[in-house]
């Protein structure tokens, strides 16, 4: 985790400051330089990426997101950049010009080592407390998908894994099997979007 020298900004300034090459973050008017993505970290998020935005895309369900777009969350000073995010195209109306105004109905974040107080605790209570409706950590270190539900409570409670899949309600019909994520080669995300009726 690298903070900008010098001193906070604004969220105005932020805006001003960021361009379309800088990858960062801004939380509380501190500014969040992410660390340039390895190879394996980057080939991974290029397959989830072509899964679920084919899934999505296929059933005209909504939308899918890379990291390059901001989200604005709700009631807090936030304007995060996840690695993948979903939405649903009834609540199409928060994508904006620029960024996102309002919370994603799914954020999928891709660990790395920088990342890892980020993704499992911080952005875990925000997106909770913004009402993100599922939330996966795909984490490459230990080879886990940990992912959660938004409960009728307003938290985050754990999706089990059946048979050796991980079905998101989010997207209807939508699974991952976490051994995709870790097999070498990985499986083609053509073949497997056709296992999961995109013909």
């Amino acid at each position: 985790l690298r903070l900008v020298p010098r001193r906070r900004m604004t969220e105005a300034q932020f805006l001003a400051w960021c361009d379309e090459e800088t990858h960062a973050e801004w939380a509380d008017g501190r500014v969040i330089l992410m660390s340039p993505e390895n190879v394996g970290h980057k080939d991974l998020l290029f397959f989830l990426l072509h899964l679920f935005d084919g899934y999505a895309t296929h059933h005209e369900l909504g939308t899918v997101y890379g990291e390059a777009v901001h989200v604005r969350l709700p009631g807090m000073a936030r304007r995060r950049s996840p690695d993948l995010f979903f939405i649903a195209k009834a609540r199409k109306q928060i994508i904006k010009e620029q960024h996102i105004e309002g919370a994603p109905d799914l954020i999928v974040e891709v660990v790395s080592p920088d990342s890892i107080s980020r993704d499992y605790r911080e952005k875990f209570q925000e997106y909770e407390k913004a009402g993100v409706r599922e939330y996966w950590i795909v984490d490459p270190m230990h080879k886990t998908l940990e992912a959660s539900r938004l409960g009728r409570d307003s938290k985050f409670r754990p999706i089990a894994e059946e048979k050796g899949k991980v079905r998101s309600m989010v997207l209807k019909g939508f699974y991952l099997k976490p051994e995709w994520l870790w097999k070498k080669p990985r499986p083609s995300w053509l073949k497997l979007l056709g296992e999961l009726g995109v013909r």
